[in-house]
């Protein structure tokens, strides 16, 4: 398993440029992120492959 990041990283999505924080990873390849939606005002989680993001700069 690579790790490419730990827990607390801030990371950007290749998906759609949001700029992430991980939260722990679940499986091989998978991360479960976080980050603020500002239209509802609230936290979102989500699960991502490490391949699809990138180091925040």
């Amino acid at each position: 398993m690579r790790r490419l990041f730990r827990k607390g990283d801030r990371v950007r999505s290749k998906i759609d440029g949001k700029v992430v924080e991980v939260l722990k990873y679940i499986k091989k390849n998978l991360v479960e992120v976080m980050w603020f939606d500002l239209e509802k005002k609230e936290p979102r989680t989500n699960t991502i492959e490490e391949d699809k993001l990138s180091k925040a700069a």
